[in-house]
């Protein structure tokens, strides 16, 4: 992770160089469609649509209305597919209501990379695991690209070239480490299986490119120890605590899997000759913002839950965001959100705000956090 100093130099760098490169316009990389691959990070309705959707105070910030992600608002994929000129991606599992002319995102939150041998129910994990997510992807191309040269749908699905003009982005692995973590491993036992779940990462990939992908957009995992719900769960496993009040042991695991994982791009660019990559360095803008909340225009006590119920952090796993309990024969809601989510940083103790959200991206859209330092309108052109 860089330090205070050089992330400050480059936060200030990254709005002068998108300022520059705006003009820049015949450099642009036109990106025609978006497909996502994630968890709940990127998740804009995957899990909703298939065990019940998000509910309220969920959305409140912009749709208005639970709109299938966690979180007050937009995602960061979302700020993403606008700065492409793009609808918000619909979710592959949404039968209603859904145009995928634009892409598609297979993400779903609770998602990992690796297969997990629990249910939902059980652990809190998604059985759509990264596998699972590039089957879908390769049913969805190639039944597309049926029914378009049948002239069908042809308002509603990609037209055939678009899948390799595509960005697709990937933001997870998250999930894998806090499972691990969740099922009693050690910290040395959860660094141990880091290798492997790259290796399922790099499958992916590779599948992907073998269908025809060649721009890829790749964020690293974020400092999972500061978020309250694995603080709250792991709180005497992680006695070593920083002075942003996150687990340092946490944090370093997710650092060496970042490590990993930017080993693990740089081996694909060798041996994926034809693709783009771009490892964008989201930790260490996510570390950041919670370490120097008040610096950045956010309440001083970051890591305090916007929408809960309780606790430290305003957390309580047992009453989430929205939920609802009975109290004196009458139920009410639980987990409400916070007066001024725009100056919050977490959500509901596992994800981020919209506000904060928009801070992360606005940081990473210039490129100057992105290896090799690529504009997000450039990610389709080697460095």
């Amino acid at each position: 992770m860089a330090s205070h100093s050089t992330l400050l130099a480059l936060l200030m760098s990254s709005f002068l160089f998108h300022t520059v490169v705006a003009d820049a316009s015949d450099d642009y990389c036109n990106f025609p469609a978006v497909f996502n691959f994630g968890d709940s990070n990127s998740d804009t309705g995957g899990l909703s649509a298939a065990f019940g959707p998000a509910p309220p105070p969920n959305g409140e910030s912009f749709f208005g209305k639970p709109a299938g992600r966690y979180c007050d608002g937009r995602l960061i994929i979302d700020f993403i597919a606008n700065s492409l000129g793009l609808p918000y991606l619909s979710a592959y599992l949404n039968s209603v209501g859904t145009n995928f002319s634009h892409g598609a995102n297979f993400a779903t939150a609770g998602s990992t990379i690796r297969a997990q041998n629990t249910t939902l129910r059980q652990s809190g994990f998604s059985p759509f695991s990264l596998d699972v997510q590039s089957w879908e992807f390769a049913q969805f191309k190639s039944r597309s690209e049926s029914f378009v040269k049948q002239g069908l749908f042809k308002d509603q699905l990609p037209k055939e070239e678009y899948f390799s003009q595509a960005l697709y982005t990937f933001d997870i692995g998250q999930n894998d480490l806090t499972a691990a973590y969740f099922s009693n491993m050690t910290t040395k036992e959860v660094k141990a299986v880091i290798p492997n779940i790259l290796d399922k990462f790099t499958i992916v990939i590779q599948s992907v490119y073998w269908q025809g992908g060649r721009y890829f957009w790749i964020h690293n995992t974020g400092p999972f120890g500061c978020l309250p719900y694995v603080l709250d769960r792991l709180t005497l496993r992680a006695p070593d605590v920083d002075r942003a009040g996150c687990g340092s042991p946490f944090n370093e695991v997710a650092q060496l899997f970042n490590q990993k994982l930017k080993e693990v791009v740089d081996q694909l660019k060798k041996d994926l000759p034809l693709a783009v990559f771009t490892y964008v360095d989201i930790y260490s803008l996510k570390y950041e913002l919670l370490s120097h909340a008040s610096l950045h225009g956010f309440d001083s006590n970051a890591l305090l839950t916007c929408c809960g119920h309780g606790g430290k952090y305003n957390y309580n796993a047992n009453f989430g965001c929205g939920s609802m309990r009975m109290v004196n024969n009458t139920e009410v809601l639980v987990g409400k959100s916070c007066n001024n989510p725009f100056r919050r940083i977490i959500w509901d103790g596992v994800h981020f705000t919209q506000a904060a959200n928009k801070w992360i991206f606005d940081h990473i859209v210039g490129g100057k956090f992105s290896y090799p330092p690529t504009p997000l309108k450039m990610a389709c052109k080697k460095n």
